[in-house]
């Protein structure tokens, strides 16, 4: 069995040791890739202040690259009895170099090795998760614009209030989603400092070179304050998952929309066959079931930021294991957020629209706005109009008159979703993720 690079002469309980590792192997493998790209930063560092030979970098670089790219073809494992991702990154080095392998961690902890990686992690997640949402935003502002005459009710109270159309529900949630990436690009601004160099909080006695593994692995700026480094653990995640929490939390506000809008006694929409069920006792029913799902998973996301607030709400300064818990629930989240995307975006492709739903007489009187509104234009104080519309209506003698004419910007006749395509680019192109990849490909160049 590999030792464990913190241990000494004590052999540690079997059964402590499993409660202790728990998942973190598994959540490990996500990280891999970015604990090998900062050991290349942090030891290129190294040789610039004189604690690795030339020669030693050389061929420590060239056998970190090799396990890189195990990490990129799936090939790259933590072995039984290996703690953690650094451990059995450190283990393939010595193996290959002997003593050498031993000198990457010179200078830093544990500590700042799984922050940075974690860093790393959320830095290319949410960049994935941008293309997602910005896909996402893409498909229903086309269908918005699509369906832009095809009218329902809105409605207040969940009572029939006034005319609202397809394209002007899907471009609500196409805005909604510019607004989350707004916040996830807070979020980002907050993940992409560099920690490295922080070692176990306090910092090093060696004259580490943080500013040049900050450029190294293109990150915006480092965490200036090696104690406040290490409390940013759990606090960037927590501030990331409320960013992934706002997008759920529109899409599952659409989805509950979708199933509503679906069921018979709506029918605005239909929803495609194929991702629908059936039940086993009534023969008729076909059961949103996919976008409930969704609704459940977005719920589920969203209760993610109080998750992690009540693993690290009373931890005072310092490192704690209970962090290390963070990682079972925040790792898989980009995933999960990834694949209700995906699913939504494959059931509005095959989401067919009702181009007749206003036509039942039962949303004639969602119209009584637009006639107190035309008498108003006639004249007729607001006030006056109001009442006179009202009584018709107690009379049971209102007519709707259904043309329309909404022309303000985001009503009806003018839904704007070229100023929000405007928007949601704007703010996916201030990510300029770029600049990391341009910094990451140098390194693995070196």
């Amino acid at each position: 069995m590999a030792r464990k690079i913190w241990e000494k002469d004590t052999t540690v309980d079997g059964g402590v040791e499993a409660y202790t590792v728990g998942r973190d192997r598994e959540m490990d493998l996500f990280l891999a890739p970015y604990d090998i790209l900062g050991s290349m930063a942090h030891i290129t560092m190294l040789e610039s202040i004189g604690l690795l030979e030339r020669e030693e970098l050389a061929v420590l670089l060239e056998a970190l690259r090799d396990i890189y790219s195990h990490t990129q073809d799936g090939s790259f494992i933590i072995e039984e009895g290996v703690e953690d991702v650094h451990s059995q990154v450190e283990l393939m080095l010595t193996r290959r170099l002997g003593d050498t392998g031993k000198k990457i961690h010179s200078g830093r902890s544990r500590n700042d090795q799984v922050l940075v990686d974690l860093k790393l992690f959320i830095r290319a997640e949410i960049e994935t998760l941008v293309g997602e949402i910005s896909r996402l935003v893409d498909t229903l502002t086309e269908l918005s614009d699509r369906y832009a005459d095809i009218i329902i009710p809105g409605y207040t109270h969940l009572q029939v209030a006034m005319p609202s159309s397809i394209g002007l529900w899907l471009g609500a949630y196409a805005e909604s989603l510019v607004d989350d990436l707004t916040v996830l690009r807070a979020a980002y601004t907050v993940a992409n400092r560099n920690p490295l160099g922080s070692a176990a909080g306090y910092g090093s006695s060696f004259p580490l070179d943080r500013a040049m593994t900050t450029r190294l692995l293109g990150f915006d700026t480092m965490n200036y304050n090696v104690v406040y480094a290490q409390m940013g653990r759990g606090k960037t995640e927590r501030i990331v998952a409320q960013a992934i929490a706002s997008v759920a939390a529109s899409i599952g506000k659409l989805a509950f929309d979708a199933c509503m809008f679906s069921s018979q006694n709506f029918g605005f929409i239909k929803l495609p066959d194929e991702y629908t069920t059936g039940s086993s006792i009534m023969p008729h029913k076909k059961n949103p079931d996919v976008f409930e799902l969704t609704r459940a998973k977005c719920n589920r996301l969203q209760a993610l930021p109080m998750e992690i607030t009540l693993i690290t709400n009373n931890l005072p300064t310092g490192y704690f294991r209970d962090l290390q818990l963070v990682k079972e629930n925040f790792i898989p989240a980009f995933g999960e957020i990834g694949s209700v995307i995906d699913m939504v975006i494959r059931m509005l492709a095959g989401m067919q629209v009702n181009p007749h739903a206003a036509d039942d007489p039962r949303y004639d009187m969602m119209y009584s706005v637009e006639t107190v509104n035309r008498m108003v234009q006639e004249g007729v104080p607001f006030r006056d109009a109001y009442k006179a519309v009202g009584r018709t209506i107690e009379r049971g003698e209102f007519t709707p008159e259904k043309q329309l004419h909404h022309t303000h910007e985001g009503s009806l006749g003018n839904l704007c979703n070229d100023k929000i395509l405007e928007l949601k680019n704007r703010i996916v192109s201030s990510f300029d993720f770029n600049k990391y990849h341009s910094a990451i490909e140098a390194l693995l160049a070196r």
